[in-house]
C-alpha cells in the first residue's frame, strides 16, 4: 500500500492532486496546528490575467488551534460566498468548462459545515471523484490515536498502522524526513516533484501553479488525468 499524509488545503494546486492520485490512501492531517499564512483557507485564481489571492473567512484563527477545530466565520461566510461566486463568474465565464465546474465547486461551498477541515475534505473528495481518482480518504483524527508522537515518528507510525510499504511526500518535505529512518521501519520513502505543467488560459501568457479551480476551468477530465501523471519521484 502507498500512503500520503497532508493538511487539508483549500482548492490546492495540481501537484496536490498528483499526490492524491499517486497513493492508495490519503490521510487528511486534520489534527495538527493551523498555520497562519498557509494554504488551509486561501489560494490563487486568475483575475484579469493576473494571479489573485482569495481567502475564506475563519472565526478563530490561531496556531494554538488544530485545523479541525478552526471554524468558518458564520457571519461573514455568506457575504464572502456571494462575492466569490461573482468573482468566479467574471473571471471564468468564458472558460470552456465554466458551467460544469461552477456547479461542482459551489454545490460543496453552499453546504453547511463548521470546520474548514471538513469543507476542504469535502472539496478534495468531490474534485477527486470528478477526475475519477480512486484513492481512499481518511481523517487522521478519527483513526490513528498517536498524538503523543511528533514529526517523522508520527508519520512512520501512521504508515505502520496501515501496513504501508511506501510513503510519498511532496518534494518540499525533502529536508524533513530521512529515507534511512523509513527504511529501518521497512518503508520506502519517495518525494513527488511536479513537472512544469502548462495549458491554454484564454489567449494570454500562461500563469502557473494556480488553484485547481483554474485547471478545471480550462481542461477536460482526460487532459487533467494526463497532468496527474506529470511528475517524477526523487
Amino acid at each position: 500500500m502507498k500512503v500520503a499524509i497532508m493538511q487539508p488545503y483549500f482548492f490546492p494546486y495540481i501537484g496536490y492532486f498528483q499526490l492524491i492520485n499517486s497513493v492508495d490512501k490519503f490521510v487528511i492531517y486534520d489534527d495538527v496546528s493551523f498555520i497562519k499564512g498557509g494554504w488551509i483557507n486561501r489560494n490563487n485564481i486568475l483575475i484579469n490575467n493576473n494571479k489573485q489571492l482569495f481567502t475564506i473567512p475563519l472565526s478563530n484563527i490561531s496556531s494554538f488551534n488544530t485545523i479541525k477545530n478552526t471554524t468558518i466565520d458564520k457571519k461573514n461566510y455568506p457575504i464572502w460566498l456571494k462575492k466569490f461566486e461573482k468573482t468566479i463568474y467574471s473571471s471564468y465565464k468564458k472558460a470552456p468548462y465554466y458551467e460544469k465546474i461552477e456547479s461542482l465547486i459551489f454545490d460543496v461551498l453552499k453546504t453547511q459545515v463548521e470546520s474548514i477541515s471538513d469543507l476542504n475534505r469535502d472539496l478534495l473528495i468531490k474534485i477527486s471523484e470528478y477526475l475519477n481518482i480512486k484513492t481512499e480518504f481518511v481523517n487522521h483524527s478519527e483513526v490513528y490515536n498517536n498524538s503523543s508522537k511528533k514529526g517523522e515518528e508520527r508519520i512512520i507510525d501512521i504508515c505502520l498502522q496501515e501496513s504501508a510499504k511506501t510513503y510519498i511526500n511532496p518534494i518540499g518535505g525533502i529536508e524533513l524526513y530521512s529515507k534511512d529512518n523509513f527504511n529501518k521501519n521497512g518503508l520506502e520513502l519517495k518525494f513527488l516533484k511536479s513537472k512544469n505543467i502548462e495549458y491554454k488560459q484564454f489567449n494570454n501568457e500562461f500563469i502557473p501553479w494556480l488553484s485547481i479551480i483554474d485547471v478545471l476551468m480550462f481542461n477536460s477530465i482526460e487532459d487533467i488525468q494526463k497532468m496527474l501523471n506529470e511528475y517524477e519521484f526523487i
